[in-house]
């Protein structure tokens, strides 16, 4: 069965990747280097602070602190102990598919999928009252975790399995969040 997975993990990896040609390149690597969304970060910080107010999104930004850090660091967990290689770094693929970018650390699971995907879970149910197209929120980990195996960084079930933590880790902040505002928030 885990065979089975894997192959069908390698021959996703393989086609979504070749997807990309030399054209695109430049695009994707802007795309995948957390620096160039901060006018992203900037834009969305600005729209919650006029909805909730500076305590309130600095409350928010705490939370986002602290769920970064706990993601990242279990996927750092897990990528030290599953020792699984990048597909830049995996001697059978580097004739197959194109390598745009090389790292050196391991692949399971993704901290940008995982990240990104924990902070728009948990930002959506903060502020899904407040916000009526917030689900676009949700394009930004697809693009951002697309990005890397575009790149060649990771395979599609490292992106999965950090979407799959990264909403978990979320949606379990977020009941902290929920139980703990009226303490500071009363209504």
């Amino acid at each position: 069965m885990l065979e089975k997975i894997q192959e069908l993990d390698t021959n996703l990896l393989v086609y979504l990747n070749g997807l990309g040609s030399e054209t695109y390149d430049n695009l994707w690597l802007i795309i995948t280097n957390q620096l160039y969304w901060t006018p992203f970060f900037l834009f969305l910080f600005y729209l919650i602070y006029k909805k909730i107010g500076i305590k309130q999104t600095l409350y928010v930004l705490l939370f986002i602190a602290v769920l970064i850090a706990f993601t990242d660091q279990t996927c750092n967990l897990f990528k030290h102990t599953f020792q699984r290689l990048r597909p830049c770094n995996n001697p059978d693929f580097k004739s197959i598919i194109r390598i745009v970018q090389v790292r050196t650390s391991y692949s399971f699971f993704s901290g940008h999928a995982a990240n990104t995907m924990a902070v728009a879970t948990f930002l959506f149910l903060v502020l899904r009252s407040k916000f009526k197209y917030l689900g676009f929120l949700f394009l930004w980990p697809l693009i951002f975790a697309y990005s890397r195996i575009y790149l060649g960084l990771h395979y599609p079930g490292d992106i999965l399995t950090g979407y799959f933590f990264g909403a978990v880790f979320g949606s379990l902040l977020f009941l902290v969040y929920r139980k703990l505002k009226p303490l500071y928030f009363p209504e």
